[in-house]
Order: C-alpha cells, then structure tokens, then sequence
C-alpha cells in the first residue's frame, strides 16, 4: 500500500515538473517578444493549474470539477490585469488569452493527459508564431492607422484629403478641434503599408502640416 502511495506521490511530481517544463516554453517565447507576462508568469500559471488540478481529483472525490472550474474563474482575473488601452487600440489580449490557454494546458497535465498537453503547447506556440507571419502579410496589404494631423488653415483640409488620395489612402474624420484659424483632426486611414509609409514621408516636409500623429 505504502509502495502505490509513494508511485502516485511520485507521478504526480513528474507532472508537476512537466507542466513547468511546459509553461517554460510558452513563457519563453511571450519572453522574447517583451510581453506583459513573460516567462516566470506562465511558468507559475501552468504549474498553478496543475497542482489545483491535482488537488481537485485528491480532495474532490465527491466532486472533483469544483476546484478546477474555480481555476478558470481565477485565470479570468488574471487575464484581465494584463489587458490595458494603448493610444490607438487595447493591448495584451493576446497575452491574456495565451495565459488562458497555457493553464488550460496545467490542468491537462494534472489531470493526467500529457500527450494532450503536449500537443496543447505546440499549438499555441505555433498560433503564435507562424500566424504573425499573416499578419504581417494582412497589415502590408490592409493597414488601418489612426492620424492626428493638426494644419495651421482649415481650408488646408481639403488638401489633406488630396494627400490621401494622391497615396491611395481611404479616409473618414472621427474627430475634429478647431481652434481660430488652427484645426486638429483625426483621420482614420486605410491603405496598403507601403502607402501609409509615403504618406508619412512625405507630410514630413509638407509645410502646410503643422503637426501629425499615429
């Protein structure tokens, strides 16, 4: 009997160690692109999830889902603490949903199913590497950017629109602040990468703007 018991104890540190070996690789590489969460987080977020899970089947026994279905509910808040507003868009939803998935993994690996978990880790990491490679190729293509362009004449608007159209770029105004002759407007701007970067090359030098942003 002592001898089973030792064997689980046993297995279920080898689990433990495979789901940090698994959190590690995944941390690695939110590491590398200097995310929010780096490699320590997830490391603890998918060695978290399995020992939780692990607790779940020995101390559960009656209900063994009540411990892993609170685990999802406290990697929600976890997610949320990583996701914050940027100047033009919400950033780290990636890396929230990334550190849900990698605890997904923590409890495939205490629950016992390693392939599984293998198999879970290597698709995230391929998500989220080979899919940036399309979506490199999407925003090259298709970039939607916000401008902030202030003109020193509010007739110099419709030169601004002339500027899109000379570099292929859709326009529309989300937002306009006109102060005496001056006018700061946001544009939202849609258009191949390369036009966005002649655009910007060429309002560089253009003295009629005053100023930009994006």
């Amino acid at each position: 009997m002592d001898f089973l018991k030792d064997h689980s104890i046993q297995n279920e540190l080898l689990l433990i160690f495979f789901s940090v070996i698994l959190g590690l690789f995944i941390g690695a590489e939110r590491e590398y692109r200097n995310k929010s969460a780096g490699l320590r987080t997830f490391i603890l977020v998918c060695f978290g999830a399995c020992l939780f899970t692990i607790l779940s089947i020995k101390i559960g026994v009656d209900d063994p889902d009540r411990i892993a279905a609170n685990i999802i509910t406290g990697i929600g808040f976890l997610g949320a603490g990583v996701i914050f507003k940027g100047d033009n868009k919400i950033d780290g939803i990636t890396t929230a949903t990334t550190i849900w998935a990698t605890a997904s993994i923590g409890m495939a690996v205490g629950s016992g199913y390693v392939y599984l978990s293998v198999l879970g880790t290597v698709l995230v990491l391929l998500i989220l590497n080979s899919l940036t490679y399309l979506q490199n190729i999407i925003d090259n293509n298709h970039k939607i950017r916000e401008y902030k362009i202030e003109v020193t004449d509010i007739k110099d608007l419709e030169y601004c629109e002339n500027l899109f159209k000379n570099n292929h770029l859709k326009y529309s105004v989300i937002k306009q602040k006109l102060s005496g002759q001056s006018s700061i407007t946001l544009w939202i701007l849609t258009g191949k990468n390369k036009n966005h970067q002649a655009f910007i090359r060429h309002i560089q030098i253009d003295d009629k703007i005053k100023s930009y942003e994006f």
